[in-house]
């Protein structure tokens, strides 16, 4: 097992359940609870190890981006999952400011992640496994309303993480959901263009993949995680062999 701490970061309204069944228990999870991006960087910089491989899906790939940009020596390794590297749109800045009326008026964070459950998981998903649907509102209810309102205000101070990704020169892994229709494929495709040697690999299944592919996403990213220990194995990595 490699010595270097694992970090994973789950998506907003998620919790660390986002991992479980896919063979990573030894990974620091730590809650993104600030309320702008810098902030959250930050805090991880202050309370994470010296140096973690890094990985997160979604708003927790986001801000995995941002750190590695502002301290490049503190991660060794680098897994986006489920993301988007773009500055936010304005349907996006509306929808958001949307969420944050609607739990000043007093809905739950669980019934605002149920509202979305076809987008998290695809329909088919919703209809063959109610234990995921079980499991993606409870992700809701266990966050809450209070860090959902500081993951939303987050959300709005993101910025185009492209340029940052130019400069990363560790082992990236970068996978999405085929069927993902929050960030789909083509987004990971040019996440992994702006990396020098990243590897993209697509799941069958929607935006909350390791819920969906457990066995799968948790097989690649321990590759990518022991892969990424010696010159050698970077190179293999890189190469796809």
């Amino acid at each position: 097992m490699s010595a270097v701490p694992l970090v994973l970061l789950a998506g907003m309204n998620c919790t660390a359940d986002l991992w479980a069944g896919c063979g990573l228990d030894d990974a620091l999870t730590p809650e993104l609870t600030e309320g702008s991006i810098d902030a959250q960087v930050e805090h991880l910089l202050d309370t994470l190890p010296p140096v973690f491989a890094l990985g997160g899906l979604s708003l927790g790939a986001i801000v995995a981006m941002a750190l590695i940009a502002r301290a490049p020596s503190r991660v060794a390794g680098l897994c986006l999952v489920s993301t988007n590297a773009k500055a936010p749109t304005d349907e996006q800045r509306r929808s958001w400011r949307g969420w944050i009326d609607r739990l000043d008026r007093g809905e739950s964070a669980r019934s605002l992640q149920e509202s979305i459950i076809d987008a998290l998981l695809t329909p088919r998903t919703v209809a063959d496994r109610p234990d995921l649907v079980a499991r993606t509102a409870a992700m809701g209810e266990s966050t809450g309303a209070e860090t959902l309102r500081a993951q939303l205000l987050m959300q709005e101070t993101r910025t185009d993480q492209r340029p940052g990704l130019r400069a990363v020169r560790v082992p990236t892994l970068v996978v999405s959901g085929a069927h993902d229709t929050v960030c789909p494929p083509s987004f990971h495709v040019e996440i992994a263009n702006e990396v020098r040697g990243a590897r993209v690999v697509s799941l069958d299944a929607g935006h909350l993949l390791p819920l969906v592919q457990p066995a799968a996403f948790g097989a690649l990213v321990r590759s990518w995680r022991d892969r990424r220990l010696t010159p050698a194995g970077s190179a293999a990595y890189a190469s796809g062999s």
